[in-house]
């Protein structure tokens, strides 16, 4: 039988920092939504909970994981570009191509892809949960560090006591507390430094588990 360590594909004595990235990449490429499946997907989870809680020496039993497969049933897709790359290709965020060029341009997955959103998902959770690394600091809509800006689709957004009026017409919404309102969605994330939305950011330091570059 497979320990958690063989099953992330890294050495038992791997350190922190090697098992939550390999953690990442061994989600994004097992979730069903990116062409894995729910048994796999569910095995690679359950293995890195077991390093975590301490018992990564032990025998994974993986009949214990075994995840009944149900037909798919249509969730909202986003298909999702990180803004910090716009200014090596020189594109600008308002141009109707955008996401065009993007698939055309063979990026890393981390900088454009899709994924699907899971009912009571937020955008920040769905793209945490397939093993992105999107920015954040509260969790909470107090700040501007998850904002992305909305090109295409609706969302719903809760408790926004932080966008004026201006920004969210503007298609700018708060990660962490909104879900799709449409099917299909593309959203540009790392928007944080704009205008508007910069002085609006908490430092990271604040939150424990913040992920935020400066």
């Amino acid at each position: 039988m497979k320990s958690p360590f063989d099953i992330l594909g890294i050495d038992s004595d791997a350190d922190d920092a090697e098992i939550v990235e390999a953690y990442r990449q061994r989600v994004k490429e097992s979730h069903p939504d990116v062409g894995g499946s729910a048994r796999e997907f569910q095995r690679v989870k359950s293995a890195y909970e077991r390093i975590q809680a301490g018992y990564g020496t032990e025998e994974y039993d993986e009949k214990q994981e075994e995840v009944e497969e149900h037909p798919a049933q249509q969730k909202p897709q986003v298909e999702f570009l990180n803004y910090e790359i716009l200014d090596d290709y020189g594109w600008e965020i308002d141009d109707e191509n955008l996401f065009r060029k993007a698939a055309a341009a063979g990026l890393d997955p981390e900088e454009y892809g899709q994924f699907r959103v899971e009912e009571q998902e937020s955008l920040l959770e769905a793209a945490e949960n397939r093993g992105f690394d999107w920015p954040f600091a509260c969790r909470g809509g107090a700040c501007a560090n998850c904002a992305v800006a909305v090109v295409e689709g609706e969302t719903e957004m809760f408790s926004n006591h932080v966008l004026s009026s201006e920004m969210t017409d503007r298609g700018f919404r708060l990660s962490c507390i909104c879900e799709p309102a449409t099917d299909d969605m593309q959203v540009i994330y790392n928007v944080k430094h704009l205008p508007g939305l910069d002085e609006l950011r908490l430092p990271p330091q604040q939150f424990g588990q913040a992920s935020s570059d400066d």
